[in-house]
């Protein structure tokens, strides 16, 4: 049998007015990833053959997070129904089932998007089928209706909706699987003349009961297909993605001794045996071996760490950070754009940046990088098994050869050979008895006063 094309069309025009932000609403992130992105990763499981995002004038962003798929421009938004007819011109020709997403729902499981395709698909061949929710609150959601087999016979908006309709609770969620060879008859029937003065989609359902066309329902979880238009909604939803975000990891072997003060990143990869201790913050961009240590308090973005290492508590990984197997980063490290390799161990209270520290080296306290002269940047390299001494800086360019010794206090500006000590501080003076005669001038001073 051939397969049976589909296609996803996502409604992205909405100029969230409610958020009172100058960014496009769908592009707010959830977990790191603009929901936008989030409702596309979703329609991919359906392996689409054309995705169509409907989006406003001068919306660019939008368009340019949409990538690869098809933009369409809504200009001026006339409702949902205007935004599908819209993206009419982008399915000239196909047949196949039609898939409404809201670009402002970044909840949505994949295996929702299934069912709702399977729905479509099922031998009753059903117009239209509906995403239904049940919520604690029904408000003034617009209600399903229907019938004792199962038929969608009408959405009702509430406040067009008797108190009769009003008591039901099945609510309209808004996404919808279409039959695209009837889909240009069902747009057709579509009026602006109603109270918003819009092309409703969700009229499409009347329409098609008209002719006959079945319609039907599939109920959802609503965390699931929850919409975003407050920056408190959107606080709830990433709630609820971290939610799930850390259930999964855990589900796969990671050990979260607080979940609820760990915060993921929707590309957030951890492997197993991998422990995190509390109040660990992920960034975008991280990949974290099997058997890692994280401890408390520390902040992690754009870096890998190999299996067996240690990190924290309190340490921060920059972008570019590469954490090779066994090595130790302790409380108070800053680590950005650097390679520590093998059973490395920077423990405390140390800034290392544009750096590669070799394997077995131990990097003491205080000690940094110097890698910025106002300018530009420049590189450190510390030797396998080399040794930096507390409160030292390394101005870079510089080398620390393998084995070499730094004593502590120094401030290195010229490369050090492997194996050799350098030494590069004051040399200290003693004058004896010289406190106890500053302590008494002091003294006779105070008495003359």
């Amino acid at each position: 049998m051939a397969k049976r094309a589909v296609a996803v069309v996502v409604l992205a025009a909405g100029q969230g007015t409610r958020m009172k932000s100058r960014l496009p609403k769908v592009l707010h992130p959830v977990a790191g990833r603009p929901m936008l992105n989030h409702v596309l990763d979703a329609a991919a499981a359906l392996k689409p053959d054309r995705v169509v995002v409907v989006t406003g004038k001068g919306q660019e962003a939008v368009a340019a997070a949409a990538q690869p798929a098809t933009i369409v421009i809504q200009d001026p938004p006339r409702g949902t129904g205007h935004a599908v007819m819209a993206a009419m011109p982008a399915l000239k020709g196909f047949k196949g089932d039609v898939i409404v997403l809201f670009g402002d729902s970044p909840l949505l499981p994949p295996v929702l998007m299934k069912t709702l395709l399977s729905a479509r698909r099922h031998r009753s061949d059903p117009a239209a089928v509906i995403v239904g929710f049940r919520p604690a609150d029904p408000a003034a959601y617009g209600r399903l209706i229907v019938d004792g087999k199962g038929r969608l016979q009408k959405i009702v908006e509430y406040r067009n909706a008797s108190a009769e309709e009003r008591a039901v609770t099945l609510c309209n969620a808004g996404l919808m699987a279409l039959d695209g060879a009837r889909l240009p008859a069902l747009l057709k029937k579509l009026s602006d003349r109603n109270a918003q003065g819009e092309y409703l989609l969700t009229d499409a359902v009347e329409h098609a009961n008209a002719q006959d066309w079945t319609c039907r329902v599939v109920e959802a979880d609503p965390v699931d297909v929850m919409g975003i238009n407050t920056r408190a909604e959107l606080s709830i939803a990433e709630a609820a993605m971290q939610q799930r975000l850390r259930a999964r990891a855990m589900a796969e072997g990671v050990t979260m001794v607080a979940p609820e003060t760990v915060f993921l990143r929707a590309d957030t990869r951890l492997g197993r045996d991998v422990v995190i201790e509390p109040f660990v913050v992920f960034g975008p961009g991280v990949t974290v071996a099997d058997g890692v240590l994280i401890r408390s308090h520390s902040h992690i973005e754009g870096a890998s760490i190999a299996s067996g290492a240690t990190i924290g508590p309190f340490a921060r990984l920059r972008p570019g950070a590469a954490i090779a197997e066994a090595a130790h980063i302790g409380n108070f490290v800053e680590i950005k754009n650097a390679k520590i390799e093998r059973g490395a161990k920077v423990n405390h209270l140390t800034y290392i940046g544009d750096a590669r520290v070799g394997a077995a080296a131990n990097i003491g306290a205080g000690t940094i990088t110097c890698n910025y002269d106002g300018f530009g940047k420049y590189h450190t390299d510390i030797g396998a098994g080399a040794f930096v001494g507390s409160n030292s800086a390394l101005v870079a360019p510089v080398k620390i050869g393998d084995g070499a010794m730094v004593a502590a206090g120094s401030t290195i500006t010229r490369d050090v050979p492997g194996d050799a000590l350098a030494v590069a501080r004051g040399r200290q003076e003693d004058r004896p008895g010289f406190a106890a005669k500053f302590r008494a001038i002091q003294s006779a001073r105070k008495e003359k006063k």
